[in-house]
């Protein structure tokens, strides 16, 4: 069950952390709004593949899915704030 829930929680959580990141990545790249949201797209594997990595190197699955939610909970609300118009 251990190895289940740590690859459920590198898909489904990598990829939650990778999409908020993205979001919150985008508002603060230079250039024009395309361009910044092409960048964080790209960043956006790297933070993928550094959630995958973290999740198999956790000492538990619950330390890996703790150390997965915290990023997503404090980017989810960092991107409700920037489109909600926190960033003009």
């Amino acid at each position: 069950m251990s190895v289940l829930s740590r690859v459920v929680a590198a898909a489904v959580g990598g990829y939650v952390l990778a999409l908020v990141a993205s979001i919150v990545l985008a508002a603060f790249m230079p250039g024009n709004r395309a361009e910044g949201v092409l960048w964080a797209m790209q960043l956006s594997f790297a933070v993928y593949t550094l959630a995958v990595i973290w999740v198999f190197a956790a000492r538990t699955a619950t330390r890996a899915w703790i150390g997965l939610f915290i990023p997503i909970v404090f980017l989810s609300i960092w991107a409700v704030w920037l489109t909600q118009g926190g960033v003009k």
